[in-house]
């Protein structure tokens, strides 16, 4: 308990920084949120997860509930990390938080060559009375060389909490992570996820981003290509409306050459929500041949919705492909017309459209239980308009 004690407002980022000039934490300052309560394992915790069969890892409130995990076949061990092996120019200062708080989190490890298949590692926090609460799981993820894994990550829960996760990725050579992330965290708490993604020769890493949940949630990735041919894809999507705040925030390092890097990223705003998309490409010196792109498209179902958008690129090499973009739109109206010609009602109409317009982002889940979660959020999203 003497770890927590010592949180205070003040240890939060403010707008003055600039990674931090469009998202205001000042609300969850207001809370004063304390450490999660231990949970007892119950079935009827069950009710919460989503229907993922397979291997999987739960945390209850930061801690590992064996009855409701399945036992993957590959190394895991819980660990406590209060201190971060990762170091990044840029300052990560919830990932600070988050590794003086840590709670247990995953030390998962893939061997040299073996595919892994598919992992689930769902996150439910529950507070239970109106005492706000606060979880800081800290996971590390290594793959050997060649090694492969698909992990798909979920986060849920009930009541106002706050959920400050960190990631700890390591892609040795030739090494492949898919990680699909759905973020449907209750729309009264906050969500702050800081993932560190280091890749060597021949790595991919192809991520997906989701967000759907939360009044509060960012999103922010800091990979580093720093072999030869290494690749990154980070793709996101985010269905906000009300007064949901949710912002992805990317820092992409090529330091090696020869790598390429995606970002593409979509958001659907309906109400007064807000969307931030910071997303930013920097190429070293001896990174010659890097690819690199970005963009960032917004469809604003309200005139009270709000996108603030800032791409950057840095490049200090002189032999590179990089491009980044922005679009901002409501639904077409033409298009709408003609749905309506054809006897479709409004709603389902424009569900269409914005099914259509969500379709590049998604297109590279291939997975299809996530791609059977995805799916069902995004109706339930519609459905709760």
């Amino acid at each position: 308990m003497a770890k927590t004690a010592a949180f205070a407002a003040t240890d939060l980022p403010s707008r003055r920084l600039e990674a931090w000039k469009y998202t205001d934490l000042r609300a969850l300052a207001a809370l004063a949120p304390v450490p999660a309560p231990a949970i007892a394992e119950t079935a009827a915790l069950a009710a919460d997860l989503p229907p993922l069969a397979g291997p999987r890892l739960v945390f209850v409130n930061g801690r590992r509930a064996a009855s409701l995990s399945v036992s993957p076949p590959v190394s895991v061990s819980d660990e406590c990390a209060h201190e971060t092996s990762h170091t990044h120019p840029e300052p990560a200062p919830l990932a600070a938080l988050n590794a003086r708080f840590a709670a247990l989190g995953a030390a998962i490890h893939v061997p040299a060559g073996v595919d892994a298949g598919t992992l689930a590692l769902v996150h439910l926090t529950l507070a239970e009375d109106a005492t706000p609460v606060f979880v800081h799981p800290r996971h590390r993820i290594t793959l050997a060389a060649g090694a492969a894994l698909t992990m798909i990550e979920y986060a849920t829960g009930h009541g106002v909490y706050w959920h400050n996760p960190v990631f700890e990725i390591a892609l040795a050579p030739g090494a492949t992570l898919r990680h699909v992330r759905i973020q449907a965290e209750d729309h009264e708490s906050f969500h702050t996820a800081t993932l560190f993604v280091d890749l060597l020769a021949g790595a991919r890493y192809d991520a997906f981003t989701f967000g759907v949940g939360a009044r509060l949630a960012r999103s922010e990735t800091h990979a580093r290509l720093g072999g030869t041919g290494a690749h990154a894809a980070l793709s996101g999507v985010q269905l906000l409306r009300g007064n949901q705040h949710g912002d992805i925030t990317s820092v992409v390092a090529h330091d090696a050459p020869g790598c390429t890097s995606r970002q593409t990223v979509k958001n659907v705003l309906d109400g007064r929500a807000r969307a931030v998309f910071q997303g930013r490409i920097e190429v070293a010196r001896a990174a010659q041949k890097t690819d690199g792109y970005q963009m960032s498209q917004a469809l604003l179902l309200s005139p009270e919705a709000e996108i603030d958008c800032k791409p950057e690129l840095e490049i200090f090499a002189d032999d590179v492909k990089c491009s980044h973009g922005a679009t901002i739109g409501a639904l077409d109206t033409e298009q709408l017309f003609y749905l309506r010609a054809r006897g479709i009602p409004e709603a389902a109409a424009r569900a269409m459209l914005v099914r259509a317009f969500l379709d590049e982002a998604i297109e590279g889940v291939a997975n299809g239980a996530a791609r059977a979660l995805l799916e069902s959020a995004i109706g339930g999203w519609w459905e709760g308009a």
